[in-house]
């Protein structure tokens, strides 16, 4: 069994993440793939939607893909989980012969700085979707995608047309929701 693995906040879940559950389902040879909403992401101190909306997102965004899975081992923690636990517990459950770990390239520049990162690159495959225009170091797999967004950006100034199909009114919805909450005196 070949497993990929990509993690994120999802906060909010937008096209980009798609395109990238789409391209490593197309281009990588795996059984599945596991998207992975983080609790909280550990280089982070805050989410803006909670852990369970952004769950229920990403499984809703996972439904037209037969061999895509949302995992909630990291939200069940109520903590921030280090990419290298939540391998370790996908290698104990499933004892996969291969694990491609699917990062964006805005993740490069502080991957020394993940837990455990020198035991974590020996467990996995690294599989960097490209973002902007950041050099991906050709020992590394790459995924090309085309859409550059970020999810800070979404929270601020909710764009449908850069949100899921399936998702977009309901996550217009709560942005602007908690904007508005946020400008209120």
């Amino acid at each position: 069994m070949k497993i990929a693995i990509f993690g994120g906040s999802f906060d909010p879940p937008h096209i980009g993440h798609e395109e990238i559950i789409k391209k490593a389902l197309e281009k990588l040879d795996i059984n599945v793939l596991f998207v992975v909403p983080t609790y909280l992401n550990p280089f982070k101190t805050k989410f803006f939607a909670p852990a369970r909306l952004r769950y229920k997102w990403v499984k809703k965004l996972l439904l037209p893909y037969k061999n895509a899975k949302v995992l909630d081992y990291e939200l069940k923690q109520q903590r921030p989980v280090p990419t290298i636990e939540t391998v370790k517990y996908l290698k104990k459950k499933y004892h996969p012969d291969k694990i491609y770990l699917i990062i964006g390239a805005d993740n490069l520049p502080s991957l020394e700085k993940w837990t455990d990162y020198r035991k974590l690159r020996k467990m996995v495959e690294f599989v960097v979707a490209t973002r902007d225009k950041t050099p991906i170091p050709k020992e590394l797999q790459k995924l090309t995608v085309n859409a550059n967004i970020s999810s800070t950006e979404l929270r601020e100034h909710p764009e449908t047309k850069y949100l899921p199909k399936s998702l977009a009114k309901e996550i217009m919805h709560y942005y602007k929701e908690k904007n508005k909450e946020k400008n209120e005196p």
